[in-house]
């Protein structure tokens, strides 16, 4: 395990790195996820191994730090991985983000573009979320933080069910709320702008059974390549292993 300050208290971002040939792969795991946990399985699927690559924690998730001070927006999640990527001596990194990890990783290329050389996107959230009662950001960011604090939290976990909740339970309680409060909301502009006017190669992963993403056509007229990935629900590397690292090597250049 490997670790770098990335706050002005010197809070730690910490990641999990496997040995390989550069340039590097960073993992960004979802709302209330693991790196570790979701990617770990994928990073050593024989289409996608032997690359460096760096199964890394945001602030306030997993095993990284929890600081209740961090604002926990996108943009300040963004900052603090290209802090973790540049004490590392990485640029030019191909970035896998899910879901929430996705959004940070559009705004990590754009923030940092010499950081990142290439997305790509597993069913990630590009536009704000209305908050409402159930799993995910918007059940979340439907409570008040004090209402979160007070026994929301526990609520969620009933909403989440065992699995999701045996990674979001290591989660801070307030990175947890701001996170999702911010992803619902969305960036200014929105992650789909962003995402539309990078220059360098993304590529969006969606589960075949959703059909395609919301906007599917423009962003494909922007250079973004859409792939289907059958028998899979959002956590596609999970749902079918085989597939998400088929779709994701071809999108690495047929690694």
């Amino acid at each position: 395990m490997r670790h770098a300050p990335v706050t002005a208290n010197g809070d730690l971002i910490r990641w999990v790195e496997l040995p390989g040939a550069e340039p590097a792969r960073l993992y960004l795991h979802g709302l209330g996820s693991s790196s570790p946990v979701y990617f770990a399985a994928a990073a050593a699927h024989p289409r996608l191994a032997g690359r460096r690559s760096l199964l890394l924690d945001l602030l306030g998730f997993g095993i990284s730090d929890r600081p209740a001070d961090f604002g926990y927006t996108l943009e300040e999640h963004a900052d603090a991985v290209a802090a973790a990527l540049t004490a590392a001596g990485l640029a030019g990194v191909e970035v896998i983000g899910h879901s929430m990890g996705g959004a940070i990783a559009v705004v990590l290329a754009h923030r940092h573009p010499e950081l990142v050389a290439r997305l790509v996107l597993v069913d990630a959230n590009l536009d704000p979320i209305t908050p409402g009662r159930g799993p995910g950001s918007s059940g979340i960011a439907s409570f008040t933080e004090q209402e979160f604090l007070a026994g929301g939290r526990s609520e969620v976990a009933e909403w989440a069910g065992p699995f999701w909740w045996s990674t979001m339970r290591l989660a801070g309680p307030e990175a947890l709320h701001r996170s999702a409060v911010h992803l619902a909301r969305a960036t200014v502009p929105t992650m789909r702008e962003l995402l539309l006017g990078l220059d360098l190669p993304r590529t969006f992963l969606h589960p075949a059974a959703d059909g395609e993403p919301r906007g599917a056509d423009r962003l494909r007229a922007a250079g973004v390549r859409l792939a289907a990935v059958p028998d899979c629900g959002h956590n596609i590397m999970l749902d079918n292993l085989d597939g998400f690292a088929a779709a994701a090597g071809s999108a690495l250049g047929g690694a």
